[in-house]
């Protein structure tokens, strides 16, 4: 940490989070967030839904993805706040809606942690097949976690660099791949690499067309390759939680939210295409990653240990930007009234100590849960996870519209406060493109995609778990709100009997 950013911590206020993270970490926190383990090896899945047409499929994902972005950024840059969207849907929509939208996010991401740690050990276990799984979860979780008990630039910093090596290595594949699509190098797939490989290798570019049911009765094409392509997006997001420790919010999240967008196309749409050119997309069969299979299919046998290092790195980076949202995220529950008021404490260093180590807490027993019951977590707790993500981009874009009503009834945030009518909203600094019918759209794709979980028994799950936990939200919050009126109530009764 420069000797600028240990000052610029030293001088906040005591009670709020430091706002000492920059443009390029912010930049590359939500990159890295969307660049995980999924691309490196979970691509094989989504190309076998939708062969080429993948490319398309991510594309529109990318284009849905960057309106929710938006439609959040546009809040955030008026109204920078930690937690972001469940502090924007307290105060612009219920405190209920804030209630639940903070939980949602904070138990989805305990889960995504789960999933991480319960890895990690498969891929020590490359170089040091001897060290138990349990044991490689517990270190890591312990490392990451006293990392993020550091101030938020060293939390930046260490994001920054592990972010940067699996940027590194996408671009390493995508350079070594069009290196051997123009030497024309040949590969043991016996098929010269090529870009007419997307149009001409079984069924060209649309083998399986919008939706096709196969022989054995399970749904292909590019409608169901949208299913598995949105949740890959998933982390894009975090920029709204980091709003309430970035500096110079008003520059740096425009910035950040344009930048992102088009760098996630690039890498997914540009390392996809190249994969497909250089392996035929009907020879992407999942037995090995199609990163390592590029570089085997070329004679390059160390491929897969390098790619097994930048897993490894991949897992620490999600487990640490999780570990830091889900923080940030109770913190801002607890400044809501939603959470516990010890939550909401940070220390001289701007950290929410209490935050941290809860949910560092409640992830041991997530992981406790992987490693005793595995057919259970993975089929059940991930399912919840899977929806969790469109309950929270559907929850975004209701409260971006339900902020410009407030915006325009003269209750805006900031400078805009007082402000009413069309000289209001024309003063909101980074506005969401088409914001009288984009959140309307991006609702209507997010159900469709709904209702596509549907066809896919892996994902149907997700939709029946997505009601019950729902239900659980709706009725914790109804408990806790009434046992904190009960507590009032008693409180007031007792002052006025003294």
């Amino acid at each position: 940490m420069s000797a600028s950013q240990g000052a610029g911590e030293r001088n906040a206020d005591p009670q709020q989070l430091h706002k000492s993270l920059k443009n390029r970490h912010i930049q590359l926190i939500a990159l890295g967030g969307a660049i995980g383990t999924g691309l490196f090896y979970g691509s094989s899945e989504s190309i076998g839904l939708a062969g080429p047409s993948i490319l398309l499929a991510y594309v529109i994902g990318g284009a849905a993805i960057f309106m929710i972005v938006r439609a959040m950024s546009e809040m955030s840059v008026e109204d920078p706040r930690a937690g972001a969207f469940s502090y924007y849907a307290s105060r612009y929509w219920s405190k209920r809606a804030g209630f639940i939208s903070g939980w949602n996010y904070w138990f989805n991401y305990v889960l995504v942690s789960m999933v991480e740690l319960a890895v990690v050990g498969s891929f020590v276990n490359y170089w040091f097949p001897n060290i138990p799984q349990w044991a490689s979860a517990a270190f890591f979780l312990v490392l990451i976690t006293l990392l993020n008990l550091f101030g938020v630039s060293e939390f930046g910093e260490f994001e920054f660099w592990f972010a940067l090596i699996k940027i590194v290595a996408v671009i390493a594949m995508i350079a070594g791949g069009l290196w051997v699509i123009v030497a024309n190098l040949p590969t043991d797939s016996g098929v010269r690499a090529s870009f007419a490989n997307w149009f001409t290798v079984d069924g060209g570019f649309f083998p399986h067309g919008a939706m096709s049911r196969a022989a054995d009765g399970h749904w292909d094409g590019l409608l169901m390759a949208l299913v598995v392509v949105m949740f890959s997006f998933g982390g894009t997001e975090l920029i709204g939680v980091t709003a309430g420790e970035v500096e110079n919010p008003s520059k740096t999240i425009p910035r950040a939210t344009n930048g992102i967008i088009w760098r996630i196309l690039v890498f997914y749409v540009a390392a996809l295409g190249i994969i497909m050119a250089v392996v035929p997309w009907d020879r992407i069969d999942g037995q090995m990653s199609p990163f390592v299979q590029i570089f085997d299919s070329v004679g390059v046998p160390v491929a897969a240990g390098i790619l097994n290092f930048v897993c490894l790195t991949a897992v620490m980076s999600v487990y640490n930007s999780a570990l830091y949202s889900n923080s940030r995220m109770l913190f801002s529950l607890a400044r809501q009234g939603n959470a516990p008021a010890y939550l909401g404490r940070v220390n001289k260093r701007g950290v929410p100590v209490a935050g941290v180590l809860t949910s560092a807490a409640v992830t041991v027993v997530a992981v406790v849960v992987v490693f005793l019951w595995p057919q259970f977590a993975f089929n059940y707790l991930m399912s919840i996870a899977t929806i969790a993500a469109i309950i929270n981009w559907t929850m975004i874009m209701i409260t971006e519209m339900l902020f410009r009503r407030r915006v325009a009834a003269g209750d805006g945030p900031g400078e805009l406060n007082g402000l009413r009518g069309a000289e209001a909203l024309a003063r909101i600094r980074f506005k969401l493109p088409g914001w009288n019918w984009t959140p309307y759209v991006i609702i209507a794709f997010l159900a469709m995609v709904a209702v596509l979980m549907c066809f896919s028994p892996s994902y149907r799950i997700a939709l029946v778990a997505g009601v019950i936990w729902l239900a659980v939200l709706f009725a914790a919050y109804a408990i806790t709100s009434r046992a904190s009126a009960n507590r009032d109530a008693k409180t007031v009764l007792d002052s006025t009997r003294k």
